[in-house]
């Protein structure tokens, strides 16, 4: 991840270990990490429906380096999650997320695009270690192939993870995030607590388009029956009045 422009941005507590992941490996996984952090990020910072401790109160990304060398050497100790989301920190950019930088913080969330070559280890030595090490609270996996689709949480006094529970929609409830996770048109998706798709910012964009776009066709819909039942009051008035009779007389 090249470093932003922006001088003021990685201003505080710069960080001089850059994200050193692979190539994801097809663009399938490139976009559903992308889907996951573009509706997040959109849901939370500056939006009026965003929980007060939400806005602008995290930091989400995909693909990117976790160093937590407990000796702070960048050549030991690090992993990089598909995505994750660390709670009541910074929002800022990073070009990784280094533990010691970071008060000691770990994500709270972790999410793995499960592909053939890193299947295994997402299921057992990643879950072990944010399990065991990490202590995320929620970690989830999906297949964007396959549809497979788990989730754990950190339970008991050992703190080990057991699966969530889905509803009847095969969704997940992630305490963390006060959001839904679940499989929406072959794709992982949030769901607000009423069902509601977190849209992505152009969905957005569409959904306020086609808003705007209902309440201009209702607008126009009222005015026409307006008019009509104008016309006819005022055909009405004109028989009565060919008739000898006085409509305001009448009233």
């Amino acid at each position: 991840m090249v470093a932003s422009s922006k001088p003021d941005v990685l201003e505080s507590r710069p960080s001089k270990l850059l994200s050193d992941e692979p190539p994801l490996e097809t663009y399938r996984h490139l976009k559903q990490i992308m889907l996951l952090l573009l509706c997040l990020e959109w849901w939370w910072r500056d939006r009026p429906e965003a929980p007060p401790e939400r806005r602008n109160n995290f930091f989400a990304a995909g693909n990117l380096t976790i160093y937590y060398s407990g000796r702070q050497r960048r050549n030991e100790h690090f992993r990089g999650p598909d995505f994750f989301v660390v709670l009541d920190t910074e929002y800022r950019e990073r070009t990784s997320w280094v533990v010691w930088e970071e008060n000691g913080k770990y994500p709270n969330v972790i999410i793995e695009i499960l592909s053939e070559s890193t299947a295994e280890t997402d299921r057992v030595t990643k879950r072990e270690l944010y399990q065991n090490v990490f202590r995320t609270p929620e970690y989830f996996w999906f297949d964007p192939y396959s549809m497979e689709f788990q989730g754990f949480r950190l339970s008991g006094p050992g703190g080990t993870y057991v699966e969530i529970t889905q509803n009847g929609r095969g969704w997940m409830w992630s305490q963390q995030l006060e959001l839904f996770l679940g499989i929406v048109e072959e794709q992982l998706r949030f769901l607000t607590a009423t069902g509601e798709l977190v849209p992505a910012p152009t969905e957005a964009a569409i959904q306020e388009r086609l808003q705007t776009e209902a309440e201009r066709q209702r607008a126009d819909a009222e005015r026409q029956r307006a008019d009509a039942v104008e016309a006819k009051l005022e055909k009405w008035r004109t028989r009565l009045q060919e008739l000898g009779i006085d409509p305001d007389e009448l009233n």
